[in-house]
């Protein structure tokens, strides 16, 4: 009896194998986390660790794991492990270890062995029926593994043996195209460790239902690092990249910054900016000694604005009676679709359609306010799409309450339904900034009049209103002004090839990238934060 409890004891903690079936987790995590940060060139596939080649160390730590992941199976069908396997591992991992397989099948059929379009297909289809045979007919435990352990055993074998080097390079026939080790084996690493992390997962788990419920968290996981991974690396890519460019000639103290001269009533005062940053304050000149881009950073946060102070109160209001007013039946239903075509519509469209409509009835010119326009039609239909859902999941108790107390329809839309709404619209909001923001076709037709413009042609929309005693009474000739912005600047150096090559860490066009990037997130972080408040707000 006393065996019994130490046995089941035993049970219940950690287990020397499921300690082995973590590391083998773990290590899978490892190599994926390595593949992201060798396919970022964080690492460098072609170095070596103490003397020995990067490409041979993931190797050997891919046959690694694929030997211990297979060891797993074998040791839970022999009985030494104690699982609870299902009777296979189903249709869905034999129909994605049979694909798999088919490709590393083929591609060994035809660049190893020579073989022609008969042969290569023929050793594909016998590897992918083999795979989905080897899935699908033993037990899940040997199911899971032996396909996924295979195959980290085989790439790692390749990697070893030098079948895949430092030198190795491939241009398959009938492609324009040349594959070398630094975007090979990372991509290769990353899938492998990816599928045998999910392996061994389910080994943690015992397999069965809790195997199977390990294993997806282990996807989950892996597939939410890489998101973050690239998410990370792609601003420090850009950091990195613009960096030097931005920081040119910058110098703090007092004095070092441009003069500014305010008048208000007759009275005038300069101020002298303790801040010279010639890349965020200057434009293009002859006599400057560092270029800047201050006309396309105003040009760019003018049309954000622009668009957004003309979508959003019609694209509520449109939201408020479709969800409130409008009977749900076919009307709504055409206009829901038409929304979702709208805002899936190339935004080549809808720069044609501002250089086609708009710009004749603006002095057939480019302007600001044709941009401004433009942008906003693309933006318009996701304010819709977002307000109509945030507002119909507004719950019909709110508005049966209210209506319990005598409020009106339009007070209980105003006071009730659009508070509880507002951080959805917001959200809206900030994912179709995030778009306009960074379109270049639709600035290119409808607004853009230089790619070096001078600081003299920065848009001064505000200091442009005029007041006359004729109709229109209020005119304002900055909007109907061609300006530039970030990305159809960034889009005119690199075409036009200026500022040298794109390798060039001084490349003018990076330093432009990293400020439409952070544009664009300050535009992000307003957004969020108007969103947070309104939370905050209907809490309270």
């Amino acid at each position: 009896m006393a065996n019994d409890d130490r046995n089941a004891l035993v049970r219940e903690g950690t287990t020397v194998p499921e300690l082995v079936a973590a590391a083998a987790v773990g290590l899978s995590a490892l190599l994926f986390a390595l593949a992201l940060a060798a396919n970022f060139e964080i690492l460098t596939i072609t170095d070596s660790v103490a003397g020995v080649p990067m490409v041979s160390a993931l190797g050997a730590l891919l046959a690694l794991l694929g030997l211990t992941v297979v060891g797993f199976g074998v040791g839970s069908r022999v009985g030494v492990l104690s699982t609870e396997p299902q009777a296979d591992a189903g249709l869905v991992a034999a129909s994605a270890f049979a694909g798999i397989w088919f490709v590393v099948g083929g591609l060994v059929g035809s660049q190893t062995f020579g073989f022609g379009f008969v042969g290569w297909f023929f050793v594909a289809f016998a590897a992918a029926g083999l795979a989905f045979a080897a899935t699908v007919v033993p037990r899940e435990d040997i199911g899971s593994t032996l396909p996924a352990g295979g195959l980290a055993l085989l790439a790692g074998l390749v990697f070893v043996t030098g079948t895949i080097g430092p030198n190795w390079s491939w241009a398959p026939g009938g492609l324009r195209a040349t594959f070398f080790p630094r975007f090979v084996v990372p991509s290769v690493v990353q899938f492998c460790a990816l599928v045998t992390g999910w392996s061994a997962a389910k080994a943690y788990g015992g397999f069965g239902a809790r195997g199977r419920h390990v294993g997806a968290h282990v996807l989950i996981y892996l597939n939410a690092l890489a998101i973050i991974a690239v998410l990370f690396g792609l601003v420090a890519y850009v950091t990195v990249r613009g960096f030097p460019g931005l920081f040119q000639g910058f110098a703090f103290g007092a004095g070092v910054g441009p003069e500014t001269t305010i008048s208000l009533f007759g009275f005038s005062h300069t101020i002298v900016w303790p801040v010279s940053w010639p890349f965020l304050m200057n434009g293009v000149s002859l006599l400057a000694e560092v270029d800047g881009v201050l006309p396309a950073i105003v040009g760019t946060v003018w049309l954000v604005v622009g668009a957004v102070l003309f979508a959003v109160p019609l694209g509520v209001g449109a939201a408020v009676f479709l969800s409130e007013y409008a009977d749900r039946g076919r009307f709504t239903e055409v206009v829901e679709i038409a929304t979702n075509g709208l805002w899936s519509t190339p935004s080549i469209v809808y720069g044609l359609f501002g250089y086609a409509f708009l710009l004749p009835r603006f002095g057939g010119e480019k302007s600001l306010l044709s941009g401004m326009l433009t942008l906003g039609f693309m933006l318009l239909p996701l304010v819709v799409i977002t307000g109509r859902e945030a507002m119909l999941s507004v719950p019909d108790e709110y508005r049966d309450a209210s209506a319990a107390l005598g409020v009106s329809k339009w007070q209980t839309v105003r006071s009730v339904v659009l508070p509880a709404a507002m951080p959805g619209v917001v959200t809206g909001v900030i994912l179709g900034v995030g778009r306009v923001a960074g379109e270049t076709a639709p600035i290119l037709l409808t607004m853009a009049g230089g790619t070096f413009l001078p600081k003299a042609q920065t848009a001064d929309v505000i200091g442009g209103f005029q007041f006359t005693a004729a109709p229109p009474f209020v005119t304002n000739p900055e909007l109907l002004q061609a300006t530039s912005a970030l990305p159809y600047q960034v889009y005119a150096l690199v075409t036009a090839g200026v500022g040298g090559p794109l390798d060039n860490p001084d490349n003018f066009a990076w330093g432009l990238v990293l400020v439409l990037l952070a544009v664009v997130l300050s535009f992000y972080a307003v957004g969020i934060a108007t969103r947070y408040y309104f939370r905050k707000q209907l809490h309270q």
